[in-house]
C-alpha cells in the first residue's frame, strides 16, 4: 500500500522571514495544501525561483528546490522539465521577476506550452529592494522610484497577456482567499501545460494603496457569475477589466483553460525515448565519454 503523506512532510524547517502579514505566506500555505491534496512524492516535486522576497519559497518547503538569478527562473525551470519531464517543475516569483526582467522568458514558455507551473506573487511593487515600482504597480502611484509625478507607464497585464502568448490554463488568485487559491493551484499542477496563477500577494510595508481592504472591496468570483474558461474571448473580456478598463471589479478564479493542447514535451522528438536524465549514455566508461567533449 502507497504510503500516505502528512501535510507537514511537504513544510521545510526552515522558517518564512517575510514580514507579518505579507501575502506570501497565503500563497505558501496554498502550495503546500496542494501538493498534500495531491500527495505528490516531495523528491519529484522541484521548486524553482529567481530574485525577489517571494523567491525565498523554494527554502521553506520540503522538497528539490534551486535558487536562482534575478529573471532567470523560468529557464533554469525549463531545463530541468526537459531533462526530466516525469518531474512535478513549480516557479514561483514576484512580479518584477516574471513580469519584468524575466518577461521575455515567461512569454516563450507560455508558446511553447511546456508543462510547468507558474506561481507569481503579484504585490504591484519591488519589496525586496524596499519599495519602487514594478511592472504592475498602477498608473499615478507614487514609490521611491517614481516620488513626484508616480508611475507614468501602463501597468502589465499579466491575464490578458498569458492568453494571448499560449498559456493554456490563467487563473488569478488572493492572498485572502486561501481555500480558493489552494484549489486554482491544485488544479494548475494537475492541468498538462504551461500554468499561470497570478497572485494578488499584498506587500503590507512597501505599499499602502493595493492593500487586504483594497482587493476585498473589488474582488469577485469569476465562477459565481458563470464565467466560461473554456470561451477564449470571454476570458479576454474578464482579463482586461482589471487594471486595464476599470479599478472598481477585480475578477478571481479561472480565466482560460485548453485541454488537450499538446506540450513542447509531446512534440520533442529528443524525448521520444523518455526522461533524458535517466537515459543510458551508452558509455560506461566515463575517460571515454570526456573524449567526446576534448
Amino acid at each position: 500500500m502507497k504510503t500516505a503523506f502528512e501535510l507537514q512532510t511537504y513544510k521545510s524547517a526552515v522558517k518564512p522571514t517575510w514580514c507579518p502579514g505579507c501575502g506570501d505566506f497565503a500563497l505558501l500555505n496554498a502550495l503546500q495544501k496542494a501538493i498534500h491534496a495531491l500527495q505528490l512524492e516531495p523528491w519529484n516535486v522541484v521548486i524553482v525561483s529567481g530574485i525577489g522576497c517571494s523567491s525565498n519559497l523554494p527554502h521553506f518547503l520540503s522538497t528539490y528546490g534551486f535558487h536562482g538569478l534575478h529573471g532567470r527562473a523560468v529557464p533554469v525551470a525549463s531545463g530541468i522539465k526537459l531533462a526530466n519531464p516525469d518531474l512535478h517543475v513549480i516557479i514561483a516569483g514576484g512580479d518584477g521577476d516574471g513580469y519584468g526582467i524575466g518577461l521575455g522568458h515567461t512569454l516563450h514558455a507560455m508558446r511553447r506550452n511546456l508543462d510547468v507551473t507558474y506561481l507569481v506573487m503579484n504585490n504591484q511593487i519591488y519589496g525586496l529592494t524596499t519599495g519602487q515600482a514594478s511592472p504592475t504597480s498602477e498608473k499615478g502611484m507614487k514609490t521611491k522610484s517614481t516620488p513626484i509625478a508616480g508611475v507614468i507607464e501602463n501597468p502589465i497585464d499579466p491575464i490578458a497577456l498569458a492568453i494571448a502568448s499560449g498559456a493554456t490554463y490563467v487563473a488569478r488568485g488572493f492572498s485572502g482567499d486561501v481555500k480558493q487559491l489552494a484549489d486554482l493551484v491544485q488544479k494548475a499542477i494537475e492541468h498538462k501545460g504551461f500554468s499561470l496563477i497570478d497572485c494578488l500577494s499584498p506587500c503590507v510595508t512597501y505599499n499602502k494603496v493595493n492593500t487586504y481592504d483594497f482587493f476585498r472591496e473589488r474582488v469577485y468570483s469569476l465562477e459565481k457569475e458563470g464565467h466560461d474558461p473554456s470561451d477564449m474571448k470571454a476570458a479576454f473580456a474578464r482579463a482586461i477589466e482589471w487594471p486595464v478598463v476599470q479599478h472598481e471589479r477585480i475578477p478571481l478564479g479561472l480565466f482560460w483553460q485548453a485541454k488537450g493542447v499538446p506540450t513542447y514535451e509531446d512534440l520533442e522528438p529528443a524525448l521520444a525515448k523518455g526522461a533524458p536524465a535517466k537515459q543510458s549514455l551508452g558509455l560506461e566508461d566515463p575517460e571515454e565519454l570526456l573524449k567526446h567533449f576534448l
